[in-house]
């Protein structure tokens, strides 16, 4: 019995399709010879040589592939899916996220994500939906679950910029900066006048320079600088010795270390202490800048900056987000 001449098309887009994942690296190389053997027995099966020009002629689909044919298909079986839902559930899905809305107002935001949830069944098609649950989901902190949805809205609706906002917040919020300021500037592609997209922006671009000059720092310190200073910042000196006053002043790891100490209220104690009385007293007599290699050989003034930066909540405030659809 003779093969249809479609089923041969349909053969020799297959041997086409295989041949290229052998070529592009898609199949392990490991797994090559298996692929080719196979090939080989199919092509014989149903009388198909992809090699064969005759054949080319009149089997190919070039320039269109097996792949391209497929997500086609599978774009055209969503887009039918969605006009499947009824305007009933359409409505009724409305009504669910609306209620979802005014839970996540009055902070109730389990119950907010059980709304959305339930909006979401009765009409998986709309991004808004999973958008509003991923906001949800980070407010009660489940930022993971909220980059899930993130990425949900996106694929439904990549012009939605707002599903992107999210995206960026939820990552901002699991302390990934960079992947946060990626979300928030592809959201910003899609609506530049986002006054809160552009202010999120700009708090994560500068955490994640922060981030970047904190682990260039740290890596620069090496076990010497962290057995000298007990796990201090490195304050920069040059040649490995101590700084001057301005490299201080310029340390970001160290004025970072300042602020925490500032907010956890460990400063006033240092300034009670008296060592450092002595040395503003030197100072303030002409007796000069105090010895800095003294101060860091001080095991009390040591342990209390410790205790300070320890002290420090190292949180991150995330940007505000934006309101609910």
């Amino acid at each position: 019995m003779s093969t249809p001449e479609n089923k041969k098309a349909l053969v020799f887009s297959i041997l086409e399709f295989l041949q290229k994942s052998c070529e592009d690296g898609t199949i392990n190389k490991d797994d090559t010879e298996g692929i080719e053997v196979a090939m080989q027995c199919i092509g014989e099966a149903f009388g198909v040589d992809a090699s064969d020009e005759e054949q080319k002629k009149l089997y190919s689909t070039k320039p269109a592939t097996l792949l391209s044919i497929f997500d086609v298909y599978l774009k055209t079986k969503k887009a039918t899916a969605d006009k499947s839902v009824s305007e009933e559930n359409k409505k009724a899905a409305e009504e669910k996220k609306a209620m979802g809305n005014r839970k996540v107002t009055e902070r109730n935001y389990p119950e907010a994500i059980k709304l959305y949830t339930e909006a979401i069944e009765l009409d998986g098609s709309n991004a808004v939906y999973y958008a509003n649950r991923a906001a949800a989901y980070s407010q009660q902190g489940d930022h993971e679950k909220a980059v899930n949805d993130a990425q949900k809205a996106i694929e439904i609706d990549p012009k939605y910029s707002k599903a992107y906002s999210r995206m960026g917040h939820a990552y901002f919020c699991l302390n990934k900066f960079e992947e946060a300021v990626d979300a928030y500037e592809k959201g910003l592609e899609l609506d530049p006048n986002n006054a809160t997209i552009k202010a999120s922006l700009a708090t994560a671009k500068s955490k994640a320079s922060n981030s970047s000059v904190e682990r260039s720092a740290a890596g620069s310190t090496g076990d010497s600088t962290a057995s000298s200073t007990g796990g201090l910042p490195n304050l920069g000196g040059a040649g490995g010795g101590m700084p001057d006053l301005g490299s201080l002043l310029n340390n970001p790891a160290l004025m970072n270390m300042a602020q925490q100490m500032m907010q956890s209220g460990a400063l006033d104690n240092i300034m009670n202490n008296p060592d450092i009385t002595r040395m503003a007293q030197q100072m303030m007599g002409g007796g000069g800048v105090p010895n800095l290699q003294e101060m860091m050989n001080n095991p009390e003034l040591m342990r209390m900056a410790r205790d300070a930066m320890g002290g420090g909540n190292g949180g991150n405030s995330s940007p505000g987000s934006d309101k609910k659809n």
